[in-house]
């Protein structure tokens, strides 16, 4: 498996479609990696050679923020909000969603799965 940045890529997979591996790199960028290397796209990561790796690790540490660096990064900002105490940080604090959705129902990714309240009783059975 060749290995870029510290991540393993898939051998069997399309370069464009291995570069998507790394964290911080989606399909647009490994488009722009290929074109801007001249590589083919289409080319199988096994059949890549070790001076191409080279140029695209270095590529990559020039250009992009990806992998350990971003991740940092998050996390930072989501600490920064986090202790200044704005809106946006209360709800990372609370595990609730972010980004105005709605919590009265679905959320379920961000809350987790349902926490059933003891003796909460339905509306029939008090008839």
């Amino acid at each position: 498996m060749p290995r870029l940045i510290g991540v393993d890529i898939p051998n069997d997979k399309r370069t464009v479609i291995a570069l998507t591996y790394l964290y911080g790199v989606g399909n647009t960028t490994a488009a722009k990696i290929c074109e801007d290397l001249n590589l083919d796209p289409n080319r199988r990561a096994k059949e890549l050679s070790d001076d191409e790796l080279s140029s695209i690790a270095v590529y990559m540490e020039a250009n992009c923020v990806v992998e350990g660096l971003l991740r940092r990064t998050n996390t930072q900002a989501i600490n920064r909000l986090r202790e200044i105490a704005c809106y946006r940080g209360l709800r990372h604090r609370r595990g609730l969603p972010v980004r105005g959705q709605r919590t009265r129902t679905n959320a379920r990714g961000r809350k987790g799965p349902k926490k059933t309240v003891a003796g909460k009783k339905s509306v029939k059975s008090m008839k």
